[in-house]
């Protein structure tokens, strides 16, 4: 198994820091078949073999996957791409 944690500093009101989270989990949903559900701050996301969340902080936004073990083989992989859209997103520097 795999753990992938990015952190992510933002300037966005709670408001725009919640659309980004959005996008972020659109991308993910849409890229590994992923489903979200949020619990008031915290996004979080599951499927076989992959489940993790993304919390909201006031400037800071914190993503933690686990991937199970056939998926651990692209962690690199998954955390360069999860990064880079994080930081898109939320407009700020890796």
């Amino acid at each position: 198994m795999a753990d992938i944690n990015i952190v992510q500093d933002h300037h966005l009101s709670h408001k725009k820091a919640r659309e980004a989270a959005e996008k972020v989990a659109e991308q993910m949903a849409e890229e590994f078949d992923i489903e979200c559900t949020w619990q008031g701050d915290v996004l979080h996301f599951e499927r076989s073999g992959v489940s993790g969340s993304l919390t909201l902080h006031k400037h800071q936004a914190q993503m933690q996957i686990k991937l199970g073990f056939l998926l651990s083989a692209f962690a690199h992989k998954i955390e360069h791409k999860v990064a880079e859209n994080m930081q898109k997103v939320f407009g700020g520097k890796a």
